[in-house]
């Protein structure tokens, strides 16, 4: 058996956001993804959900000498998971694979939801556009839940620590999308 493997099905799918090398595209069976509130005092949270019946896509990375510290540090809050029967990819050797995601017990239900971090969404979409292209851009926002939710327009000081420059064609393609789903953004 291989280094053990993570799916990744939000700012995991950028590769700019991490060193993990032994990346490639992959699909996730049984699962979907949500925007959801964990802390009041906090932006909106992307976790995955299970969900029979539905796929994601992403990306799949190997973690070197089964050392999971940093990763469990950038995804403190989110519980591993193991997915590996239900993990499509292209790898020819067996994998074990885990998917981080939030317990459902620590999703808060409040009238005024966190708000979606514009720089944390631009990441995920330039990684979906990178990996996917527009079509998997398309693919990302039809099968994540929670588009009810304002979106905070952060871009000209980032709040999400591992932002990325995006292109205009990219901004664009944000900002078009999110007009698509009827969020509403504020500064």
């Amino acid at each position: 058996m291989s280094d053990p493997f993570f799916f990744g099905y939000g700012s995991l799918v950028n590769r700019a956001t991490h060193a993990y090398t032994d990346a490639h595209r992959a699909r996730l069976t049984g699962w979907g993804r949500a925007w959801v509130t964990v802390d009041s005092r906090h932006p909106a949270t992307l976790t995955g959900i299970r969900a029979e019946g539905r796929t994601i896509e992403g990306l799949i990375a190997g973690v070197p000498g089964n050392d999971w510290a940093a990763l469990d540090t950038r995804e403190a809050g989110y519980g591993r998971h193991h997915v590996t029967e239900t993990v499509a990819h292209p790898v020819d050797r067996p994998l074990a694979v885990q998917v981080y995601a939030v317990p459902r017990a620590s999703f808060l239900a409040v009238e005024a939801p966190a708000p979606i971090l514009l720089s944390y969404l631009d990441v995920v979409v330039q990684g979906y556009l990178r990996e996917f292209g527009e079509d998997g851009v398309h693919r990302f926002f039809g099968t994540t839940e929670g588009w009810d939710r304002p979106v905070r327009d952060d871009r000209a000081a980032p709040l999400y620590p591992r932002h990325q420059t995006l292109t205009p064609d990219e901004r664009a393609l944000v900002t078009d999308l999110l007009g698509e789903t009827g969020t509403v953004i504020v500064r």
